[in-house]
């Protein structure tokens, strides 16, 4: 019998072959960061991460060409890991593990691939407090249900997630929760917005095609959990007779051009949001954890 995978709703994998990836990828993240070189833990990563991790590890290599002086290996313990039954590519599962850094956090990780003949690596990373990961839906053989990021069934289609948060971050509109990533956010980028001899402006950017598509979980409840991608960008200006403000090392390392009056950085960043089903009755989209990094700048 010939079984069509790309028709076959089925299990992204086995619960070992998922605790087989986080332990490849664990060792290829560790590798890279003690090196400060993307090559060793490519393979393992896209996506959202993949951009973060990449330039993380290009500015890290420029200010230290001999490795991390501060490497400490990235340890993840009490793994619990949801494997959704679909149908077609990519598939995809997600870990909820306890780690030695970010304090009390929970790390969340969403792994992909496109084909049995490809690697599993991971596209989402985010640190979520404690109590804040849902329950998700499960069947009797304890497989968990992907979302259709197209479904209407949810306050936001999973599809939009992205376009409607950074709608919300530009002028407050949307479905969206107050919190950190959210209002707070919003109103430390109000406040920094003009400094003395400073201005700052903003233009954010969703990301949803290819290695930055969403993912989308059903939680215990009807909603879902989604991962997402977003792009933004933050352009300092200083005022006739004022300067920018020295940026770090990190960000000189990524910077091209000259730093006269201006500097644009560029950055990506990955978030998880809790969506509620339609019928629920709050109808507010909760951003749980969200995870940024600078990929480039330019000075003039």
């Amino acid at each position: 019998m010939v079984v069509h995978g790309e028709r076959e709703v089925l299990p992204a994998t086995t619960a070992a072959e998922a605790a087989k990836a986080l332990g490849q990828f664990t060792a290829a993240y560790n590798a890279a960061d003690k090196a400060y070189d993307s090559s060793l833990d490519a393979g393992h990563v896209t996506g959202a991460l993949s951009a973060i991790d990449a330039a993380r590890l290009k500015a890290g290599a420029a200010n230290n060409p001999d490795g991390n002086p501060a490497h400490s290996p990235l340890k993840l313990s009490d793994a619990k890991y949801t494997i959704p039954k679909k149908a077609g590519w990519p598939r995809w599962f997600v870990v909820d593990a306890a780690g030695n850094k970010g304090g009390s956090a929970r790390w969340l990780l969403a792994f992909t691939r496109g084909s049995l003949d490809e690697p599993w690596q991971v596209a989402y990373l985010t640190l979520v407090a404690p109590g804040k990961v849902p329950e998700f839906k499960k069947d009797t053989d304890g497989w968990a249900e992907a979302v259709d990021t197209k479904s209407a069934g949810l306050t936001v289609r999973p599809a939009d997630v992205s376009k409607d948060y950074t709608t919300y971050l530009k002028d407050g509109q949307g479905a969206f929760a107050n919190g950190p990533h959210t209002s707070v956010w919003r109103a430390q980028r109000a406040k920094e917005a003009k400094r003395p001899g400073l201005v700052s402006q903003y233009i954010d950017e969703p990301l949803t095609s290819g290695d930055y598509a969403p993912l989308a979980l059903r939680t215990a409840d009807g909603g879902a959990l989604v991962f997402f991608s977003t792009h933004h960008y933050q352009k300092q200006t200083a005022y006739p007779g004022a300067s920018i403000p020295t940026p770090t090392d990190d960000v000189l390392a990524l910077t091209k051009g000259e730093i006269k009056q201006s500097l644009t950085m560029e950055f990506v960043s990955n978030e998880v949001a809790l969506e509620p089903a339609k019928a629920a009755g709050d109808q507010r989209v909760t951003v749980l954890g969200r995870i940024q990094g600078l990929t480039s700048a330019q000075g003039s």
